[in-house]
């Protein structure tokens, strides 16, 4: 593997259930059973690793309802990482979903778009069905570590570390961003929010937490752009993520997958 090419693992930390009406625009007629996972991402190579988003941890859990399966920190030591050691961090959006355990990672620097810093902190936070996403502790806690020089802000598309990327969305939030990873088997685009499920992609249909649905909708197709194909794209709540990709190692079933190899089906 060279220094611009990775393995990528999701490793599954939370999950809700949920009904298929409920995760889409304007509803769903099928009304099944459609739970979300929560993710977090490692991308890494004998160089460098690199985090994509840090969850959750109980207090955000018991608050909103969610049931941890194992937590975060669980997830990265199984795969011999040391919070304190990891260097750098994607937030791919800064709902609490996606941007709380920040304590876990006293050493990291963030990466994150310029928009979505102004729209978690601006007056779209004014507008409670704008602002339920996010938790004031995980905002105040980036804005302290803005004044730590440890946020490197990025306004559209960024190389993080050599075959690496960041790519403004927007859409889900103002300033969601996906992330593209070279790997063995071409670019993999970790989509994060900009498609919670296939099916979001799939069908060309919006998931009802969102900012602007333009955008939303046409970020589907930004990621087609960026993925070596559609297979190539890995939504950001789906369990069939699970399904389709084998786990990292034996025992880790249904917690921790790797993305960098073809799926199963």
């Amino acid at each position: 593997m060279t220094d611009d090419t990775y393995e990528i693992y999701a490793i599954k930390y939370a999950r809700l259930s949920r009904r298929s009406p409920d995760n889409f625009i304007g509803g769903d007629e099928h009304d099944t059973d459609m739970p979300l996972n929560y993710y977090v991402w490692v991308v890494s190579n004998k160089d460098r690793t690199i985090l994509v988003d840090t969850g959750f941890g109980d207090v955000a859990a018991k608050k909103r309802g969610r049931q941890i399966v194992r937590p975060v920190a669980e997830g990265i030591a199984a795969l011999g990482i040391d919070p304190a050691k990891v260097k750098d961090i994607i937030i791919t959006h800064m709902h609490y979903d996606h941007a709380g355990n920040l304590p876990l990672f006293a050493n990291a620097r963030y990466h994150l778009q310029d928009k979505e810093m102004d729209f978690a902190t601006g007056r779209c936070m004014c507008h409670s069905i704008l602002r339920h996403g996010y938790e004031a502790d995980d905002v105040v806690h980036m804005v302290r570590c803005v004044f730590d020089d440890r946020v490197q802000f990025h306004e559209g598309p960024a190389e993080i570390a050599p075959g690496i990327e960041a790519h403004l969305i927007g859409g889900h939030t103002k300033g969601l961003q996906s992330v593209r990873v070279r790997t063995q088997r071409g670019w993999v685009v970790l989509a994060s929010d900009a498609s919670h499920f296939y099916a979001h992609m799939e069908q060309g249909r919006a998931f009802p937490i969102v900012y602007n649905v333009h955008d939303m909708l046409q970020g589907h197709e930004t990621l087609r752009t960026l993925a070596t194909s559609r297979s190539h794209i890995i939504p950001g709540h789906d369990p069939l993520v699970m399904a389709r990709y084998p786990a990292a190692r034996p025992g880790m079933e249904d917690w921790i997958a790797r993305l960098d190899v073809e799926p199963k089906a």
